[in-house]
């Protein structure tokens, strides 16, 4: 009979327990309904952004893939510049050298060495100078032509020096005097 009115007991408390337990376990699994919600919810919104994040990295690769192509179109216009200006360069070199060579063809009275330059307008400037100073020059020459005046014709005769002469040198003096 004791054990009857254990099982009683038992099962009397079993019953009050249980809508308490009930309501505790719903609670609990509300609350994990919630917590999975919210989880899935969280996830989800992590998929969405792995999903942009995905199509961020495909527009940049895109981009990236467009800008070594025009880097590599830039590099190309580089070359063909550089090797434009260097035959631009080469020309001119060859231009100034032939300026060079034509001014002093047309400068004969001015020495050659004198004309000097890299550059058109290094080679203006120095014919200039050498201009000047060849002017400067040929008026110094004519002063000096000036001041030192020959007459024209022979010069006059005048008497021969005998003095230090030898005997045979003095007849052939005498020889020419007379001739």
């Amino acid at each position: 009979m004791e054990n009857e009115e254990t099982k009683e007991t038992q099962e009397t408390q079993a019953t009050q327990e249980t809508p308490e337990t009930l309501e505790a376990i719903k609670a609990q699994l509300e609350e994990e309904k919630t917590a999975k919600a919210a989880a899935e919810a969280a996830l989800a919104e992590k998929d969405t952004r792995i999903a942009e994040l995905q199509a961020e990295g495909e527009a940049l690769r895109a981009e990236q893939s467009n800008l070594q192509a025009s880097l590599s179109e830039a590099k190309q216009g580089s070359e063909a510049a550089a090797a434009e200006l260097a035959q631009v360069k080469e020309a001119h070199g060859q231009a100034v050298s032939k300026y060079l060579d034509a001014v002093r063809l047309a400068n004969p009275t001015i020495p050659q060495d004198i004309i000097t330059g890299g550059t058109i307008e290094d080679i203006d400037a120095s014919l200039a100078k050498a201009t000047t100073i060849a002017e400067s020059v040929k008026a110094n020459l004519e002063a000096q032509a000036k001041e030192t005046r020959v007459p024209a014709g022979a010069p006059p005769r005048g008497e021969i020096n005998l003095e230090g002469l030898t005997p045979r040198e003095k007849i052939a003096a005498g020889i020419q005097q007379g001739s």
